[in-house]
């Protein structure tokens, strides 16, 4: 194993605490040093896997820090179709969290982030749906892709491409796509369109990285042969900060907060294992690059900029950064004239970084407001600020879009601050902010990008910046920075945001599902949000002509940026069962717009804007409701309680803590939200109430909980064990196997029809052992399967009744799955039966 005489990473200190958008980052002299060693090692390598949280934290970060590679993950999904641990927020919404934590993660462990076009649609059994759902071809030219413009010397699996079926399909195919790119890659008529921005690339080598799951176990995985293996020590420990390569990797791993990720540093000897894919083995199984040139000598004129470097490292002083400027200059200016447009953008971008940070540096972009429109001016206040003896000079400033140069010659004097103000134009046509892989139209497996060279961009794509022009010891240096907003907060200090450029109105209709189970009309809520001062206009909610809404129209004005008004249509339903989509429209100076602003804004992550269509769905059903008072127990986060109370059902969130005898006697149902069981420890101590409430008559309805740990063993008043059992073919035939039972009859009659339209997956974690107390409802399977039973299952306990169920309601109620509202109705209007058992809670 390599020995560096100080291991010490930049993005350790500043990666560990929470971060806030382009908060300014800060290096220590030590920090610094690690940054100039990596100047001189040009080689990289790409991990690749199908999700977030499917990386190997600990040998990016060991890649990145101990061999000071350019480390990069592809992963080809943004995590769209996993359950949120945090909030409510699925698919899309969720694809944007996920993508975050994804870029905190890589801020920690050093590395750098990508992704395909490929939707997560959700768990696939098997690589062949899935690579038909995704469009092999397209995800396959991504990886492509990926390859061509990151130029890896090595690619790492995560998952085994011979093993379809035994994972995820998503895991499989992933391995599957990054086989076949090895041999695509280099050929320049595969995917040519390309070649307009990339060259062909060969990767030397390609690896799987195997752990003990895939071999079952910890005992089988340590005694498989592992000889034939390259072996990576990655228990390294780096002294500089006084942590372990695993806790670093433990950090990063942290920051995947929306699945429950949280990981716990180790320390000590640790081993990674690489089996060769394709390729040539390293003759030295401890260097993944062992007969790969990864100096300076590989870029053409290349051999001078490595030694000076060399010799900047050998000379530098710790207690004093700046004196190794001159050197980084001449360095920079030699890199800027090479050939190799690949390593001389890379190197060249760090190089800037450097010399910014032995100088204290500071550069800054900050608006007065943290939102503007197309069209309008904003202000900026400019600060820079030199704090070194080194002779610096601020040129000019040019403002982007706009591209506006503006002469400022100021001399930068040691620690002498200078504040500047600037405005920018901003053009009309300039894009709003949002995720840009959400800006078309998508398909169930595939994000549309129109634009070759946004594919794998992991973040939103800013346009607002400025470029500082510093002369440093003779010559001129551009500085780019993106344009912030920053304010103090009282209890947190100096905060960040971006500056987002938003449209001028936005609407919402506040209920993105509106339940009409009868031909009575309702009052509907539309909010419209004004994105700059003195807006007026006229407001209008779009139905086909079979729905009546009234008014037709109803003007609007708002005096100030953010101020928001609620209005509200009464709409009224057709006779007959129907479906639509409701459309609320603002018009202003003739200009219509309709897109609804959601803001996601988590600590662990950069706030986010997203822009979609602002829509609701309109179903007009078949569906009697009893009018039970409901208790939820909220578990993970889902919006099923806002779905209840658009069926007319009274619903009130209780917290654990308040389940007591007397604040259940009220209610008629109680409701445990999606993966309570696993994510609520008080609901442990309170089963003998809840168990007793159904005991006296009432319901309780229990929604899937994930396999495994559990709060309690004893989650239902009868035996009952969950497994891993699940449908994932959203349209799989359903089986009536009580079909004479009132849950499927009272007071819905349920049929086939109610479990069409379902999205992405029928039911998971069914249960697959279960007291014979337990009526089995309904069967099903995925295509090949034996059926699963387990999606509904209920049990009279007393006088009331005990239900648990795997389906989907989590995602069919938001999405407006007429069946799910209605058979959910008959789940929650289930009358004690006939006789009860005399059973007590097991002790």
């Amino acid at each position: 194993m390599r020995k560096i005489q100080i291991q010490i990473l930049f993005i350790f200190l500043t990666g560990i605490s929470i971060s806030f958008a382009q908060q300014p980052q800060k290096p220590s002299s030590v920090e610094i040093y690690h940054q100039i060693k990596k100047l001189n090692f040009l080689g990289s390598v790409l991990y690749l896997a199908a999700h977030p949280d499917d990386e190997n934290t600990r040998l990016i970060s060991y890649m990145a820090n101990e061999m000071n590679a350019r480390t990069g993950y592809l992963s080809l999904t943004r995590g769209d179709g996993g359950q949120n641990l945090i909030g409510p927020q699925l698919r899309e919404l969720l694809g944007v969290i996920r993508t975050q934590e994804l870029i905190e993660a890589r801020k920690i462990d050093g590395g750098e982030q990508f992704f395909s076009r490929a939707n997560d649609f959700g768990y696939s059994k098997n690589p062949t749906e899935t690579l038909e759902i995704w469009d092999k071809d397209k995800v396959l030219a991504d990886v492509v892709w990926t390859i061509r413009k990151f130029q890896p010397d090595v690619i790492i699996n995560r998952f085994d491409h011979r093993s379809p079926g035994t994972t995820h399909g998503h895991h499989t195919s992933s391995a599957i796509l990054s086989v076949e790119s090895f041999k695509l890659t280099n050929d320049p008529k595969i995917y040519p369109e390309q070649l307009k921005y990339v060259k062909p690339w060969q990767v030397k080598r390609q690896f799987f990285n195997p752990s003990w799951w895939f071999y079952g176990s910890q005992e089988k995985f340590d005694a498989a042969n592992k000889s034939k293996f390259t072996k990576l020590e990655t228990g390294v420990y780096y002294n500089g900060i006084g942590k372990s390569n695993q806790e670093i990797a433990a950090l990063s791993r942290s920051r995947h907060q929306s699945q429950g990720f949280g990981s716990t540093g180790a320390r000590g000897q640790e081993m990674e294992y690489l089996e060769l894919i394709n390729g040539d083995n390293p003759k030295d199984r401890d260097n993944l690059f062992d007969g790969i040139d990864t100096s300076w000598n590989r870029v053409k004129n290349g051999k001078p900029v490595g030694d000076l470097i060399t010799s900047i490292i050998a000379k530098y002083d710790f207690s004093n950064p700046s004196a190794s400027i001159p050197d980084l200059v001449k360095a920079y200016k030699m890199i800027e004239a090479l050939e190799d447009d690949h390593w001389k953008s890379l190197k060249s971008a760090a190089i800037k970084n450097i010399i910014a940070s032995c100088s204290g540096l500071y550069l800054e972009a900050v608006a007065s407001e943290q939102e503007a429109t197309p069209g309008s001016t904003i202000r900026l206040s400019l600060e820079a600020i030199n704090r070194s003896p080194v002779d610096m000079q601020l040129v000019s400033v040019i403002s982007l879009p706009d591209n506006k140069s503006t002469a400022q010659n100021i001399v930068l004097n040691n620690n002498n601050d200078q504040k500047l103000n600037l405005q920018i134009q901003l053009p009309n046509n300039i894009e709003y902010t949002q995720p840009y892989w959400l800006k078309e139209k998508a398909t169930v497996g595939m994000y549309t990008v129109s634009n070759q060279e946004n594919i794998g961009i992991p973040d939103i794509i800013r346009q607002v910046k400025v470029v500082f022009n510093v002369k440093i010891t003779g010559i001129e240096i551009p500085f780019e920075r993106t344009v912030v907003y920053k304010y103090n907060d009282g209890v947190k200090g100096e905060m960040y945001n971006f500056l987002d450029i938003v449209p001028e109105v936005t609407t919402s209709v506040l209920e993105k599902v509106l339940i009409f189970g009868s031909v009575k009309s309702k009052m509907i809520p539309v909010k419209v949000r004004a994105g700059k001062d003195g807006i007026k206009g006229k407001l209008q909610l779009e139905l086909p002509k079979s729905w009546n809404v009234s008014p037709k129209e109803i003007a609007f004005s708002l005096d100030k940026k953010g101020n928001e008004q609620i209005f509200y249509f009464e709409v009224t339903p057709p006779v007959n069962p129907e479906q639509a989509v409701a459309k609320s429209i603002a018009t202003v100076d003739n200009k219509r717009f309709d897109k609804d602003l959601t803001i996601i804004d988590y600590s662990h992550i950069t706030k986010q804007m997203v822009l979609k269509p602002a829509e609701s769905k309109c179903i007009r059903i078949d569906l009697k409701t009893n009018g039970d008072a409901i208790a939820y127990i909220m578990g993970a986060g889902d919006e099923v309680p806002e779905s209840l109370a658009q069926m007319g059902y009274k619903v009130t969130i209780i917290k654990p803590e308040e389940i007591t005898p007397e604040k259940l006697d009220s209610f008629n149902v109680v409701i445990t939200g999606v993966r309570a069981y696993n994510t609520v420890n008080a609901l442990a101590n309170k089963q003998n109430i809840l168990f007793n409430f159904v005991k006296s008559g009432k319901n309780m309805i229990v929604q899937y909980n994930t396999y495994g740990k559990t709060v309690t063993d004893q989650i239902a008043p009868y035996p009952l064990k969950i497994s891993n059992d699940r449908v994932t073919e959203e349209n799989a035939k359903v089986t009536f196997l009580a079909p004479n039972h009132p849950i499927l009859n009272t007071p819905n009659k349920i049929n086939s029809k109610d479990f069409e339209g379902w999205t992405q997956e029928q039911g998971l974690y069914y249960p697959d052992q279960y007291d014979p107390a337990f009526t089995p409802i309904i069967s099903s399977h995925d295509k090949g399967e034996s059926p699963k039973n387990g999606a509904l299952l209920v049990a009279p306990y007393g006088k009331g009744y005990y239900i648990y169920t795997g389906l989907s309601f989590f995602r069919e109620l938001p999405e407006g799955v007429a069946g799910a509202y209605r058979l959910l109705s008959n789940m929650i209007s289930l009358k004690q039966p006939v006789e009860a058992p005399k059973q007590e809670i097991k002790k």
